[in-house]
């Protein structure tokens, strides 16, 4: 026997969630196979077999917190196909049983079907506890869940139609507000469990509601020039470096000149103390089926536009096949996030702490725009945010940077003059 343990992940990383069994008890497995899906609190990590054999035991569910070096399973690395179920047993009855005793005659119900070969249902840990306490059959309980798992929620409508019969005119003779209640209960809903990722994100984003003095100020960009130098420049960029030129190398060049005309966008606060980062890792925000992730684009001061626009490329790639490592995602110094891709026109980016500072990027529309006192022309114009935590920017710096970001993205020719 060979037991399946979880393995190291990453530094500070000591516990994940199973997202999913990839193999059921009796499957064969290979060595090197794919068994599971571990969700961490950044990336989901898929768990290999270690040893050939028949998987012949598990002991973590879905939706478990599992620990790094924790047993879950087990592998009969003798056997090479599914045991077969044992001859059935002829039925037993069993006799009624006080209340106090009905847990343990269901359980014993339970485990006769299983040794007389009756396939055991599948269902979460919460809702073989319910179906226990209430004595009820799981294999009775019908299910929407695409696995085939019984839920708390299906035992709950499973129920709810032999309560009415017990009592017909309960709604009748109950409070309006009552009844109402009743009614909304009866519902159809479905519940979804937060990944763990989502979870992460929740918590992070209050923290920094919570504990930064969020600001946002805004501003246009017309985006004429930024628009005509791709039109001219694409075909050959592609040819030399295999990559697209698009809208982030400029404005991720624009955000580090800026940057560094103002430090304090770059930095953290640490305690009483405030930490001035010289260097200039970019994080560039990445959404996901799972969820948003910001990977960080390494020494973007030192990168040309080409190798921007294919590291972005790259990173993006990861995060949307959940390949992303955990070095891809942290140490980040200020971030860039792009709402225009969804078509969002106007919006407040939250901070990703400990950054003090995020850019939000928006949809490029055609706008009139006052070119002087006589002329009025329609441009692509973005409207672009910064969020910044007050406790050590202020109004007037925030604003000077996001003035400083529009008019190189204007005049985009000052980016390759820009130290």
């Amino acid at each position: 026997m060979a037991e399946i343990k979880v393995p190291e992940l990453a530094e500070s990383i000591l516990e994940g969630t199973i997202s999913q069994w990839l193999k059921k008890p009796g499957d064969k497995i290979e060595k090197g196979e794919y068994i599971l899906e571990l969700e961490t609190d950044k990336v989901n990590v898929e768990i290999t077999a270690e040893h050939a054999g028949v998987l012949k035991e598990v002991f973590k569910n879905e939706g478990d917190v599992v620990e790094v070096g924790e047993v879950i399973g087990i592998i009969d690395e003798g056997a090479s196909e599914a045991p077969q179920a044992s001859s059935p047993q002829p039925e037993q009855k069993v006799e009624a049983a006080p209340e106090q005793n009905r847990e343990e005659q269901t359980v014993q119900v339970e485990s006769e079907e299983q040794s007389a070969g009756k396939p055991r249902p599948i269902a979460t840990p919460a809702a073989r506890k319910l179906a226990r306490e209430k004595g009820i059959d799981l294999s009775a309980v019908p299910t929407a869940d695409p696995l085939g798992r019984v839920r708390k929620q299906d035992i709950a409508y499973y129920e709810a139609p032999k309560a009415e019969e017990k009592a017909p005119n309960k709604l009748k003779q109950e409070p309006q507000e009552t009844q109402k209640a009743t009614v909304a209960d009866q519902k159809p809903v479905e519940r979804i469990r937060m990944s763990r990722r989502r979870q992460t994100i929740a918590k992070r984003l209050k923290e920094v509601q919570n504990t930064a003095a969020m600001l946002t100020t805004f501003n246009e960009v017309d985006m004429t020039a930024v628009m005509n130098i791709r039109k001219r420049r694409k075909d050959q960029f592609f040819e030399e470096h295999d990559v697209r030129l698009g809208f982030m190398s400029f404005f991720t060049k624009a955000v580090v000149a800026a940057l560094k005309k103002f430090p304090l966008l770059n930095a953290e606060i640490q305690g009483d103390e405030i930490v001035l980062k010289k260097y200039y890792d970019i994080g560039v925000a990445v959404s996901t089926d799972e969820g948003l992730v910001v990977p960080v684009v390494r020494d973007a001061d030192r990168l040309t536009f080409a190798q921007i626009e294919q590291e972005i490329a790259d990173l993006a790639a990861k995060a949307r096949a959940n390949k992303l490592a955990l070095s891809d995602l942290q140490g980040g110094t200020f971030t860039i996030t792009n709402g225009g891709i969804f078509g969002s026109l106007l919006s407040t980016p939250i901070l990703n702490g400990p950054q003090v500072g995020i850019l939000g990027m928006h949809k490029i529309q055609l706008r009139p725009v006052a070119i002087d006192e006589e002329r009025i022309e329609n441009r692509p114009m973005m409207y672009i945010a910064l969020s910044y935590d007050h406790r050590i920017i202020d109004g007037k710096e925030a604003v000077s940077f996001l003035a400083t970001v529009k008019k190189l993205l204007e005049d985009p020719e000052q980016l390759l003059l820009e130290g």
